[in-house]
């Protein structure tokens, strides 16, 4: 069987690829294909997340063991897991986290299941657009948010005077809340 994945990017806006793999192939391998057709360097500590319908994050393939799964839950690991041990139906939804210190990630749909089809190694059937930025510079970031004008009127209205704020209608008591046992 082979497997049809769409990728997507929050980031960029016409961002798309699609991959096909065997069945039997690792998550490694889908992870080598995914930096293959983005330009990717193999630098990260990526992770595979199959999802909900709704893009909740339940199961995690990572790249390496950490060792910080607890012995009741099971650990999955890139080269030693296949995409048909933990995905059966079209339409799965997973997220690779590619930007793992930024919390950044491409998500993925298994748009079609191929039966009767065989590959020997993954191939990238579409691809558009240029591919996010693998990792972001906080040191870059943070120079451009300098820039940003963040004076006095940043938060509000800059005709604003505290002293023009009318307290009536605000209840304001002395003291704690739990005195009277009020609450």
């Amino acid at each position: 069987m082979v497997y049809k994945f769409r990728l997507i990017s929050d980031e960029v806006d016409d961002f798309l690829r699609e991959i096909q793999l065997d069945s039997e192939a690792s998550f490694y391998d889908f992870h080598e294909a995914i930096l293959n057709c983005t330009g990717y360097k193999d630098d990260q500590m990526t992770s595979f997340f199959i999802c909900d319908d709704d893009w909740e994050k339940k199961t995690e393939i990572t790249l390496e063991d950490m060792g910080y799964g607890s012995s009741e839950e099971d650990t999955y690991i890139m080269k030693e897991t296949h995409l048909d041990e933990l995905l059966e139906d079209e339409k799965q939804r997973l997220i690779y986290v590619f930007d793992p210190m930024a919390e950044r990630v491409f998500f993925i749909e298994l748009s079609e299941i191929i039966t009767g089809k065989d590959l020997k190694e993954a191939v990238v059937t579409r691809k558009e657009g240029k591919a996010p930025l693998q990792i972001i510079d906080f040191d870059e970031q943070l120079n451009t948010n300098q820039a940003m004008d963040l004076g006095e009127n940043f938060y509000g209205d800059e005709e604003y005077d505290v002293d023009d704020f009318d307290m009536d209608g605000f209840e304001v008591n002395e003291g704690s809340p739990y005195e009277d046992n009020r609450y």
